[in-house]
């Protein structure tokens, strides 16, 4: 009976040897294991993948038994057509947090197995929802998500030794995220709808506790004023903003931004009902700052009333001399401009403003208009 015992023992120790014995991963130089991230706009982009090495292999990396070309049958028991599996051991991980466009083709946010079908001239991308593989020998075309293709560069130099993922040049709403290994470059775009999923992240924000923030508030509807989008929410946020159950904040930001909201909205005699309140409530400086903004964007008139509005209301305080000088200046009277020009040099406060100044009085003496 004991020896019947002691086999059965024996036995079962090599079964369950031999089943996690698979498991066992004692971490070595030859395939490292990595991650490379990057943040474009609200959206997270994670690549986990393991990277192998040249290790003396130069030039036969590609289309050899390391980097098959096309689908292959990779054996060990896998009798499918396979891509490669864009690294080492564990299939590639790509995650997106938000939706986005891989070289214009639309990918729901999530996590992919990432596989590439690599030929002489193109490669296919393949993102595939089985993100627990073994590279690509249990690969099943059925859990393909997207397939794109792209052109890969043949000649980067220096030659890389270890396979790495690498970002490049971003913008707003775009990045191109490249897989380089030994002297190729597999790049990809991945872009996203910048206004879109911010919007989506504001509205977000703004659902929770920091709704009832007045500053939060007015940063989302001037940020929507800005962007010109989501006019209707953009008014309900700053109507909180500056209701007297949330502070009242009617500052000349606040009733400006709302005034502009207005006047996108088609609500154009309430616009100017607020845009009047706005003024009554700014400083020198935030009537100073609106009179340039109304000369910049062409709006001549405006800008003189609201530089007379800040000389007079505010008795010649710096910088509505400033003010009045290109007032003149817009009229082309040059000897008037210099005048204000000349006392503005005396109060100016800082020497950056006093060099802005002389420059100008330089301007106006050889007859040219401030702009």
């Amino acid at each position: 009976m004991k020896v019947i015992v002691r086999t059965f023992l024996i036995l079962n120790l090599l079964f369950v040897t031999g089943v996690y014995s698979q498991a066992l991963r004692i971490p070595d130089t030859t395939n490292i294991s990595a991650t490379v991230g990057r943040k474009l706009g609200t959206t997270q982009i994670e690549v986990f993948y393991n990277s192998p090495s040249v290790r003396g292999r130069e030039g036969h990396i590609w289309n050899t038994d390391i980097v098959p070309f096309d689908f292959t049958v990779l054996g060990f028991g896998s009798e499918v057509a396979s891509p490669w599996r864009a690294g080492a051991d564990e299939s590639t991980r790509i995650t997106f947090s938000t939706d986005v466009m891989i070289n214009g083709e639309k990918l729901p946010a999530g996590s992919y197995g990432f596989f590439i079908a690599v030929y002489q001239d193109s490669c296919t991308l393949i993102f595939n929802s089985n993100t627990q593989g073994w590279g690509s020998y249990f690969y099943n075309e059925d859990l393909d998500i997207l397939r794109v293709t792209t052109v890969q560069e043949k000649n980067i130099d220096p030659m890389k030794d270890r396979l790495e993922y690498r970002f490049y040049d971003q913008t707003e709403d775009s990045v191109i995220l490249a897989l380089e290994w030994e002297n190729w470059r597999i790049p990809f775009t991945v872009s996203i709808d910048a206004v879109g999923s911010l919007l989506a992240d504001i509205q977000k924000q703004l659902s929770g506790a920091i709704g009832f923030d007045p500053a939060s508030l007015i940063a989302g509807a001037n940020w929507c004023l800005t962007h010109e989008v989501n006019y209707p929410q953009a008014l309900q946020w700053i109507n909180s903003a500056t209701s007297p159950s949330l502070g009242g904040q009617n500052t000349f930001r606040a009733l400006s931004i709302k005034a502009g909201l207005l006047e996108k909205s088609g609500r154009q005699d309430k616009a100017s009902q607020i845009r009047r309140e706005a003024l009554d409530n700014a400083t020198i400086i935030e009537m100073h700052q609106y009179g340039r903004q109304l000369l910049s964007s062409g709006k001549k008139e405006e800008a003189l009333a609201i530089f007379e509005k800040n000389y007079k209301t505010h008795k010649g305080a710096w910088p509505t001399e400033v003010g009045m000088m290109r007032v003149e200046s817009v009229r082309a009277d040059y000897t008037k401009a210099l005048k204000y020009a000349s006392k503005a040099l005396e109060k100016a406060p800082d020497e950056g403003n006093k060099k802005a100044i002389e420059q100008m009085i330089i301007q106006l003496r050889e007859g040219k208009a401030i702009h």
